[in-house]
């Protein structure tokens, strides 16, 4: 028999959770759901790279240690957050803050709700007892153990609803900044329902505030798209470059629904977003791209899982990543079609720029078919820039630099070009734009 020994880090983080549990929004069903979630997290600890899903990723080596809960900020934390908010403010939204794991409702524009649309703390909702709604935020899968842990030490979020019909004429903006001096961790967890025939946009943004340095983000977001909804969402990570950001995203689709999301991340020095889509309604149709820009020593890891349970359905994933200096990036993406699934329709291709000897890209596509009536593909490729193309540009008077950042613009383009919106396209693209000046 193998007898695993306690360390002691696992009895630090032991005694933070005991320590916390009266911090922690929910009583009864949802305490025992949080106990079990931390036990879960206990027997595996963090992830390590025997685990196949995380085997580019290992925590063990690069996180080491889960940092204490950052505490309830205070005024100054408040401020420094305000102005990191408002240096990367988008204009024609709708801005709900969330701040060291907590959501600052000063922050936040809660004003004249549109109709059909409901907007509540996740601390709110389980100090209440709304039990439909805790039971959702909390039913995901704990067999993952950085999920399992967000479940059980998640302070605060956001939980929206959205009636059935409702057309929202500005997108919804959550955003994460971290503003403690002294390292610490923060778990947040969100929750969004739409209902029947919505249309709704989302941006999610990671920041810092100023002399924030050396802290850990554990988020997740649970998203149910009702029939014949469309959800566009948009993800931002420009956390500081020492900071560990662990996400996760579970998205269930209804019949004729539509998905469309897109991830950026240039910041943190290490993170790792799992995102599960599930077309459980025939019809559904669901567009994924996302794009790294790292370097330095950054570890930027995209995991996404594509589960079509259901038939005629279909999927595009697009993921483009740009990695300089001794960067890593890492994308595994598996599509799994069930038996059920005929008439599928999923096509995944990966890319990665290498822009220096000692980058390294993993990528591992994966299919997993269970029917026979599909139609299913997927491929990666890894490359530099084109030495003939650089040339070419430079001989036309263009600095090396500008020439590799145009070649750069237009590698990922693509991905970036599936922002259905034309202002958050922008957004997007200032925000590359950053990471390639920086890099000049």
């Amino acid at each position: 028999m193998n007898v695993v020994a306690k360390t002691e880090t696992g009895r630090a983080l032991g005694d933070a959770f005991a320590s916390a549990r009266d911090r922690l929004p929910g009583k009864g069903k949802i305490a025992d759901q949080r106990r079990q979630a931390f036990e879960a997290y206990e027997r595996s600890g963090l992830p390590h790279r025997r685990i196949e899903d995380w085997k580019y990723t290992d925590l063990r080596a690069l996180m080491r240690e889960v940092l204490p809960l950052a505490p309830a900020p205070d005024a100054a934390a408040l401020g420094r957050a305000a102005a990191a908010a408002k240096l990367r403010a988008i204009d024609g939204v709708r801005r709900l803050v969330l701040v060291d794991g907590a959501f600052a409702p000063d922050l936040s524009d809660l004003g004249s709700l549109e109709k059909g649309l409901g907007i509540r703390p996740l601390r709110e909702v389980l100090d209440a007892g709304d039990g439909a709604l805790s039971a959702q935020a909390f039913a995901t899968d704990i067999s993952d153990p950085m999920i399992a842990l967000n479940g059980a030490m998640a302070t605060d979020g956001v939980v929206i609803e959205i009636a059935d019909g409702a057309v929202l004429a500005q997108p919804l903006h959550i955003v994460h900044v971290a503003s403690g001096t002294a390292p610490a961790s923060m778990f947040t967890r969100s929750l969004l329902r739409l209902g029947r025939d919505t249309n709704v946009t989302l941006v999610e943004s990671y920041l810092a505030g100023e002399g924030t340095k050396a802290y850990q983000a554990h988020d997740a977001l649970i998203v149910a798209i009702g029939d014949n909804a469309r959800f566009d969402h948009v993800r931002l990570v420009e956390d500081s470059i020492d900071a560990f950001n662990i996400s996760s995203a579970t998205i269930s689709l209804g019949a004729h629904a539509h998905l469309n999301t897109f991830g950026l991340t240039s910041g943190g020095h290490v993170s790792r977003y799992q995102l599960t889509v599930t077309c459980a309604g025939e019809g559904s149709k669901v567009e994924t791209n996302g794009v790294n820009l790292i370097n330095g020593t950054q570890h930027a890891d995209t995991t996404l899982f594509m589960d079509h349970a259901v038939p005629h359905c279909a999927s595009r994933e697009i993921f483009r990543a740009v990695v300089d200096d001794r960067a890593h990036s890492v994308f595994q993406g598996r599509i799994i079609v069930r038996p059920d699934a005929q008439k599928t329709d999923a096509k995944m291709m990966t890319r990665a720029l290498l822009l220096s000897d000692d980058a390294e890209a993993d990528n591992k596509p994966e299919l997993e078919i269970f029917a026979d009536d599909v139609t299913c593909g997927h491929g990666a490729t890894t490359g530099a820039l084109d030495e003939s193309l650089l040339f070419y540009m430079r001989a036309r008077g263009l600095p090396e630099k500008e020439a590799q950042a145009l070649l750069i613009q237009a590698f990922v383009g693509e991905a970036i070009e599936s922002i259905a919106s034309d202002a958050l396209r922008e957004v997007a693209i200032a925000t590359a734009q950053r990471w390639l000046e920086a890099r000049a």
